[in-house]
């Protein structure tokens, strides 16, 4: 299905933890993120870990803890990166829709062979849908930009995500709708049982296949539309879709 060559490379993936609430679908399913360690591991890569920089909570050990992320990669010997205070690198941004020019990024994103971007799947209030690139605005530090992540949503929110994904791109996607969340998300909507794990080599193809999959049209969510002209492929006609 996918030739992921990870022989020997560092694998970063890249979940979606937000905060912990109880009955809501907020966070990447534990055990999904458990079950793609053990994957990447089986396919030799180097090393596997985990990072992410969560937008509202600010203790990040009790989150592991709440969310059972914690106990999968311990039980696994995984280490878990808090991208909130990792050591930053100046990185000058390879395009420029926000004007920020550069953004301090985690030298674990930096160092990573392999990002893979594993999103809940989402609507979202301010940019209709979180899915594989909106995903990567937790890559940013919020020791650095506010919670949650404040200047970026002062530069943009879809041109942020534009900015960023340029920058730093994820070559895998792995996204979470066992139990997706509609209506008020992204964190308090209601949860929606669709059984489905959605994997693809482009996050513009999957993002768009989501947002068509949600009843979304890609052309209503501004940095899918526009990740489609230099990112990646959103045209249906040429996406290879294997149910």
């Amino acid at each position: 299905l996918f030739h992921l060559d990870v022989r020997g490379k560092s694998v970063l993936l890249k979940p979606n933890i937000v905060e912990y609430i109880p009955g809501k679908p907020v966070n990447t399913d534990a055990q999904l993120i458990g079950a793609a360690v053990e994957a990447f591991l089986r396919l030799d890569a180097a090393s596997v870990m985990v990072g992410e920089g969560p937008g509202h909570h600010r203790d990040t050990d009790l989150l592991l803890y709440e969310t059972g992320l914690g106990d999968q990669l311990a039980h696994r010997k995984i280490a878990f990166v808090d991208l909130n205070r990792d050591e930053l690198i100046r990185t000058k941004l390879k395009a420029n829709f926000s004007g920020l020019g550069h953004l301090w990024l985690p030298r674990t994103v930096l160092t990573s062979d392999f990002i893979v971007s594993m999103p809940k799947v989402k609507t979202h209030h301010w940019t209709g849908v979180t899915l594989s690139m909106k995903n990567m605005f937790g890559i940013v530090p919020g020791c650095r930009y506010g919670w949650p992540k404040n200047v970026l949503h002062w530069a943009g929110i879809h041109e942020s995500i534009l900015d960023i994904c340029a920058t730093v791109r994820s070559q895998f996607v792995i996204a979470d709708a066992i139990v997706a969340m509609e209506g008020d998300g992204p964190l308090n909507g209601s949860s929606r049982y669709l059984k489905t794990v959605v994997l693809a080599d482009d996050p513009v193809a999957a993002d768009s296949t989501l947002t068509r999959f949600m009843g979304i049209r890609p052309d209503r969510v501004a940095h899918i539309w526009e990740a489609g002209r230099f990112i990646g492929n959103l045209h249906q006609s040429v996406i290879s879709e294997l149910m």
